[in-house]
């Protein structure tokens, strides 16, 4: 397993923020891409650094390995989702969690108005 080495040390706030500014910006969709993703990681005043964790949550697959296989990290997706997962639900039961599920798709989840903006 093979994380980015630069973490946000809150993930739930961090993947909160980013998923609200990404809601504001380019309205709900089942992915983002990655300059998307990066754009709302930095507007929302986190280090660029820790934009691979949003991608984690937000990207597809696909767009993920893409970006890493492009810039040389090797960092997985399955892990890194799976961390991402975990913290915005507070270690939630995982049963029925699937790693190519868009995160529109976790059922029962109390994102604390992470929808306020429709």
């Amino acid at each position: 397993m093979t994380t980015c080495l630069h973490c946000p040390p809150d993930k739930r706030a961090f993947g909160k923020s980013v998923g609200d500014r990404l809601l504001t910006r380019r309205g709900k969709r089942r992915s983002y891409s990655i300059p998307d993703i990066t754009e709302a990681v930095i507007e929302v005043g986190f280090p660029p650094d820790y934009a691979c964790w949003a991608y984690a949550l937000y990207a597809d697959r696909a767009d993920f390995e893409a970006h890493h296989a492009a810039t040389g990290e090797v960092c997985d997706y399955a892990a890194m989702k799976s961390e991402m997962f975990s913290a915005m639900t507070d270690g939630a039961s995982s049963s029925w969690f699937d790693l190519d599920m868009s995160w529109l798709e976790w059922p029962d989840i109390d994102f604390s108005g992470i929808f306020d903006c429709f």
